[in-house]
């Protein structure tokens, strides 16, 4: 399992917002290029985000379907990205001061996916999600900048 965390300076609320917003994955999510397309009610048990994921010419076409979600507490995915594999990815959101301590757990999602996670695989996923952490704080936090009558930061670029 890759655990990995750090702390947002803006509310539970404020980062499930982020969560629930489909657009919102292309930028943070480490490796995602373009959402293609999210079902209504996204992010409700059952609903699906249409991607394309990839690194360099290695492109795929798939999608990650929502399992469960208790906002603003916590949303538990399938993402998948065959024939690389699939992977249950687990956001946890825990109220700490005025902000936030997000929990990202990420587990293989079948057993072929399984057989290749090793300590290397690890270390890679992990080191992945943090810094689709730190992208995602970066999206919490300038909303709350915002609201908070200063400046927020210019928009992030547009993953392709």
């Amino acid at each position: 399992m890759a655990r990995t965390s750090t702390y947002v300076a803006a509310s539970p609320d404020r980062v499930f917002e982020v969560l629930s917003d489909p657009e919102s994955y292309a930028y943070w999510v480490v490796g995602a290029q373009r959402i293609r397309d999210a079902d209504a009610g996204f992010p409700a048990p059952g609903t699906r985000l249409h991607h394309r994921v990839g690194f360099g010419p290695l492109k795929v076409e798939d999608h990650t379907t929502v399992i469960a979600a208790r906002p603003p507490y916590r949303i538990e995915l399938k993402a998948k990205a065959r024939p690389l594999g699939t992977a249950r990815v687990t956001m946890l959101m825990q109220p700490r001061g005025t902000g936030t301590n997000v929990t990202m757990l990420e587990d293989p999602g079948d057993v072929v996916t399984k057989l290749v996670f090793n300590p290397l695989t690890h270390l890679l996923v992990r080191g992945r999600n943090v810094e689709s952490l730190r992208r995602l704080k970066e999206l919490a936090e300038r909303a709350t900048d915002a609201g908070a009558g200063r400046s927020a930061a210019p928009a992030p670029p547009r993953a392709r």
